[in-house]
């Protein structure tokens, strides 16, 4: 869109200061004159063409003009007579340049706001800047709306008219008709009015629609008292607060577009997601906070740089009390939309706002993001993230997942509650549910080999945290040699239960035989893993049975102290009552000796305990071993029967997911 910025005046109301060169020309702010920022403004914006009208003192306007060096197409037009016409003769000397396409018109004493051009510019239909928000001036333009559009707009007009400021983006069509009502004018003698004499005879034609730019900065410079208002706005605007908050990895010219508009709103401060923020909510950040706080440290622009400890702004945005929130628009739906709607609330109290520029949508940007993503995958890097993932947060939670879009739902799931964003950390490969899914019990009749099958099929599809159901490890010459397999495929962690002999399931206790190890075998065989291991990421955790075969917590606490001694990197807890009291008791008394070594707990009896308590208590790994698998099978189920009972699969319908959800979680690559 090209821009027509009209100077042919002479600026008398501003005295001296206008007598040696154009009002245009005017110093705003130390680095700026009214010109100046008008055509900076235009560039950043993505105007290419500006038609500048002059009157007095055109070539020092055409010299100043040009050597601002800015990237836009600059033509001049002299308005001959100057000294004795109003504008509207102006715009008719220029009429050959601006014929064919729509127009932005704006007069050359206009400063304004860049949120003000921006929404301009943005408009789908043509629109006139005015404020609900200013009272009506006494010698300056007003417009009288009606049924929605500008119906009028001059200086004596009364009766609910409106601020109104001559900031015009008009279409083709629209500035086709007022440019022709202004033709009109011109070669009938009328020269010596505004240009909105001919607007306000064509208003019938011309479907102008209002722009409120509210209280934001929009306002003419007619008089020295002008200048120095706006002036101490500029100022007011330039130390206004502005704040954004980025979780990302890397840099990329999207978010230095973003910055550079958000910029232009203020001071910028950035606020940068922790690391435990982002796992909460996204793929795990592969460079720590750290590094990425000192990335926008180094950005030209950013005055100060934050840490954002959650994904909520509700603390962040009480501690700076910012006039300026920056989003891209993508947050109005999804997970982030409870954020959005807590950050407006809290700008309403504060009387901030929010100004939200559309999201950067770019298949580069996507294949930058699919390789992090990648890279993620990697048997090192998902190797090494539960134990960071421990380091960073005070509980962390794993779901079974049994294969490739049970991976997937694990991978995927996300809700947002209290201005946060909850996914579960890491998955948890159950040998039961492998087993159960294959149609075998859980007797480690499923070997291996096959389960190893099972972690790769959700390993190539997800790249969230593993931890591997061992069942006893067998014997220890076969776990050494497993421990090795799991950690080069990138396993996090094996958890190992004290039990001999044939496996049965924990959750039969005494009703079925079961042996557990003596303390000193389990910790040879914990002992032996540990020597094979090639990196220090992998995990070892020993599951104690003490529990569950009744042989109480002074038996499982013997047993810990045995299993930390060989090396164990973690200890499993696990009793089949629904009441949690011996577990709370075994890792109340552990903790007493024990400050670091992870507890893990599996509350599938217990399962009224809450995350918020386990942690409270010292708990550190929870895993919901089954609810997949216990879910699913229910589910299909009914959805057999009904079919089978109805004779078609209509009434089974409700039952299911559409085909289409169930494809969204499934990677295109």
């Amino acid at each position: 869109m090209k821009a027509l910025i009209l100077n042919s005046g002479a600026g008398r109301r501003m005295g001296p200061l206008s007598g040696e060169r154009p009002k245009c020309m005017t110093e705003i702010s130390p680095t700026e004159s009214i010109i100046a920022r008008q055509l900076r403004q235009l560039s950043e914006c993505g105007v290419e063409e500006a038609v500048i009208t002059t009157g007095p003192f055109a070539a020092a306007l055409e010299e100043y003009c040009r050597a601002l060096g800015l990237p836009l197409c600059l033509t001049f037009v002299h308005n001959p007579r100057w000294a004795e016409t109003n504008y509207i003769y102006s715009i008719y000397c220029a009429r050959e340049r601006l014929r064919g396409e729509g127009i932005l018109l704006m007069h050359g004493d206009l400063v304004f706001e860049e949120s003000v051009l921006e929404e301009a510019l943005a408009a789908k239909t043509s629109v006139m800047a005015v404020s609900s928000a200013l009272p009506p001036p006494q010698k300056d333009f007003k417009a009288v709306i009606r049924e929605g559009r500008i119906a009028r707009v001059g200086v004596d007009l009364s009766n609910g008219a409106v601020t109104a400021q001559p900031l015009y983006k008009l279409l083709e069509n629209d500035w086709k008709t007022w440019l022709g009502g202004i033709a009109e004018f011109c070669e009938a003698g009328r020269t010596d009015c505004y240009a909105e004499e001919a607007l306000n005879e064509a208003a019938d034609r011309c479907r102008i629609m209002p722009l409120d730019f509210g209280g934001a900065l929009c306002a003419e410079i007619d008089t020295p008292q002008d200048l120095a208002a706006v002036s101490a706005r500029l100022k007011e605007i330039e130390e206004r607060l502005v704040y954004m908050c980025f979780s990302t990895d890397v840099v990329h010219s999207g978010h230095i577009a973003i910055m550079r508009r958000a910029r232009r709103l203020g001071r910028l401060v950035v606020g940068v997601l922790s690391d435990e923020a982002v796992a909460s909510y996204k793929r795990f950040p592969l460079v720590p906070f750290e590094e990425r706080r000192a990335l926008f440290e180094n950005i030209a622009g950013v005055t100060r740089v934050v840490e954002q400890k959650s994904l909520s702004y509700a603390d962040i945005l009480r501690e700076l009390r910012p006039a300026v929130v920056v989003h891209g628009d993508d947050w109005r739906e999804g997970a982030q939309r409870p954020i959005r709607a807590e950050v407006l609330a809290i700008l309403a109290e504060q009387g901030g706002k929010l100004v939200e520029f559309p999201y950067t949508k770019d298949a580069k940007l996507d294949q930058l993001e699919a390789r992090f993503r990648e890279k993620l995958s990697l048997p090192d890097v998902r190797r090494a993230r539960l134990r960071r993932l421990l380091s960073l947060k005070p509980l962390v939670t794993a779901i079974e997942a049994h294969n490739g879009i049970t991976g997937l739902i694990a991978e995927k799931t996300v809700v947002c509650q209290e201005g946060r964003a909850r996914q579960f950390d890491a998955m948890w490969l159950s040998s039961l549910c492998d087993s159960t899914a294959k149609g075998k019990p859980d007797i480690e009749l499923v070997d291996m080999s096959s389960r190893l099958r099972t972690a790769d099929e959700i390993m190539e599809v997800t790249t969230k945290p593993i931890i591997l159901d061992g069942d006893t490890g067998g014997l220890v010459e076969h776990f050494v040699y497993n421990v090795r397999t799991l950690e080069r495929m990138g396993v996090s962690a094996v958890i190992i239960e004290d039990k001999t002999g044939l496996k049965k399931n924990s959750l039969f206790g005494v009703e079925a035989k079961q042996t557990q190890d003596s303390p000193e075998n389990f910790a040879a065989k914990i002992r032996a893993g540990k020597e094979a291991q090639k990196t220090r990421d992998f995990m070892i955790i020993a599951r104690i049975e003490s529990l569950i075969l009744e042989k109480g917590v002074g038996d499982a606490l013997l047993r810990a102290r045995a299993y930390t001694g060989a090396g164990a990197d973690g200890i499993m807890i696990h009793s089949r009552k629904k009441d949690p009291t011996e577990i709370f008791a075994f890792v109340e008394k552990f903790r007493a000796f024990d400050k670091s070594t992870p507890i893990v707990v599996v509350p599938t009896s217990f399962s009224s305990v809450t995350e918020e308590e386990f942690a409270r208590r010292g708990v550190n790994i929870v895993i919901y071993a089954n609810q997949l698998t216990r879910s699913a099978f229910p589910a299909m189920q009914k959805a057999a029967r009904t079919i089978l009972e109805r004779r078609r699969a209509l009434e089974a319908d409700e039952l299911c997911m559409p085909i289409k959800d169930i494809l969204t979680l499934i990677p295109e690559e």
